[in-house]
């Protein structure tokens, strides 16, 4: 079993226990009185390196990063920095996050937010609406068959903006085939945790021009954010970095705005 079969296979056990604390009618019902979701794309699509700037405790390569008792100051931060949107971890298990992480987020920040997880159900969907999420990580090497598209369009019809992640050529092949606006390229193969900073330059020609394309993993510095700008990147994931930084807000200050 490799580490991604792991992570799902224990998403899928907490999304059960979840489902049975709060059924799907129950979500339903609280996106009456959720905001309409707010759209980061045209602010992905002006010159210069955009910034989604992550909350992360913890990760299965690295483990513990830091303890981030208030999840909300460090968006607040964040977004003072400059962040286009701010990615919130709600996997339990391997990254200690939570949906209650991203209820403070939402309710501290104007800046749109990604609920960051394994999605694999529809219900997952639900919830990151009805928690506040503007977007919605879906990772092809997580989703075989036709469950890519069911939930790419699922999240479109609940106003999500899907971010697509691909690792390798046939998915990003699955990316185009699916006609995904937005587009993570991760450095880190999910199934080994092994990161390889050639990835986004290899994958990026295989993308539409039109796409939005984000980098992910292995940034550490505005060093990298040039590469990966220079490859092709409208944007750039940064987690690790930034929640170890002394100055979040101003490490993601200094992220921003580099030209192509």
């Amino acid at each position: 079993m490799s580490v991604l079969d792991d992570i799902v296979a224990g998403v899928r056990a907490d999304l059960e226990r979840r489902r049975v604390e709060t059924p799907e009618a129950e979500l339903r019902a609280r996106l009456l009185d959720v905001a309409p979701p707010r759209d980061p794309m045209p602010d992905f699509r002006r010159a210069g390196s955009s910034v989604i700037a992550e909350v992360k405790r913890r990760s299965p390569s690295k483990g513990h990063l830091a303890e981030i008792r208030d999840p909300a100051l460090l968006a607040a931060a964040y977004e003072r920095g400059g962040a286009v949107a701010i990615s919130v971890l709600t996997e339990e298990r391997r990254f200690d996050g939570t949906l209650a992480d991203l209820d403070a987020v939402r309710a501290a920040v104007s800046t749109p937010v990604l609920r960051k997880d394994f999605v694999v159900e529809p219900y997952q969907l639900l919830e990151a609406r009805a928690h506040g999420a503007d977007l919605v990580l879906l990772i092809v090497a997580a989703l075989p068959g036709d469950s890519l598209e069911r939930l790419h369009d699922s999240a479109r019809e609940l106003g999500l903006i899907p971010l697509v992640e691909v690792h390798d050529e046939p998915e990003a092949e699955r990316a185009v085939t699916l006609g995904a606006g937005l587009v993570g390229v991760n450095a880190r193969n999910l199934k080994t945790l092994e990161v390889d900073a050639a990835t986004f330059g290899k994958l990026a020609p295989l993308l539409p021009d039109d796409t939005v394309l984000v980098a992910e993993s292995g940034i550490t510095g505005v060093d990298d954010v040039r590469r990966f700008v220079a490859e092709g990147a409208d944007a750039v994931l940064v987690g690790e970095a930034l929640v170890k930084d002394g100055d979040p807000e101003g490490a993601v200050h200094a992220l921003t705005g580099v030209i192509r």
